[in-house]
């Protein structure tokens, strides 16, 4: 099990932002919390962090409450149906729809205000999840709130360049159905993504070492 991230120092964040908003253009830093405990997201703020994502409904739950109107969510996480109407009150995007499961629950819990990313395995990895891109048209249709963009993950690789041929792909189906928003990039390959058109980046351990 991975460690949390404690001792986090506001000065540190900052000038890590800084610079990572410096080498992603136009696209949003989404700070990855995970592994941050509750008590360390104040710290965040101070440092000028305030677009959060959480991976787990539970903790996003818990985590927005106790910081009402300080943090704007998105829920970056695999989303298991069960759990939309928990989430829909707290995000502003859910960037991990998938499967009709969750979009039936979406039908039953979303609300006008709610949007969503699908998440597309341009891949074709068996294990992954993800709409396949050549289903991805019907799903949309089948989505009963806004598709506001697309999000992917592509395979773990050390080599950030062997992740760009996914980000160009999933930039060429948003653009195939005139969708805005691009979630693609983690820390170890963000700069390539931001190459390749994200509007979102989700970084976690760049943002607090």
């Amino acid at each position: 099990m991975a460690r949390l991230i404690t001792g986090l120092d506001a000065a540190r964040v900052r000038e890590n932002a800084e610079r990572i908003r410096s080498e992603i253009g136009d696209a949003e830093l989404l700070a990855a919390v995970k592994y941050v405990p509750l008590e360390e997201l104040g710290v965040l703020a101070e440092a000028g962090v305030t677009l959060l994502g959480e991976n787990r409904a539970q903790d996003l739950v818990a985590k927005a409450e106790a910081y009402p109107g300080v943090f704007r969510w998105h829920f970056i996480g695999q989303l298991q149906s069960r759990k939309v109407k928990d989430i829909v009150p707290h995000v502003e995007l859910i960037h991990s729809v998938a499967s009709d499961s969750a979009l039936r629950r979406l039908e039953q819990h979303g609300t006008p205000e709610t949007r969503v990313l699908v998440e597309v395995d341009v891949a074709g990895e068996e294990a992954k999840a993800g709409v396949a891109p050549a289903e991805l048209g019907a799903f949309i249709e089948r989505c009963p709130v806004e598709v506001a963009g697309l999000m992917t993950m592509p395979p773990f690789t050390e080599d950030p360049e062997a992740s760009r041929p996914h980000f160009a792909a999933l930039r060429e189906l948003a653009r195939e159905h005139g969708l805005h928003h691009l979630s693609m990039g983690t820390s170890q390959d963000y700069r390539v993504a931001a190459e390749e058109g994200a509007t979102i980046i989700r970084v976690g351990t760049t943002l607090y070492s």
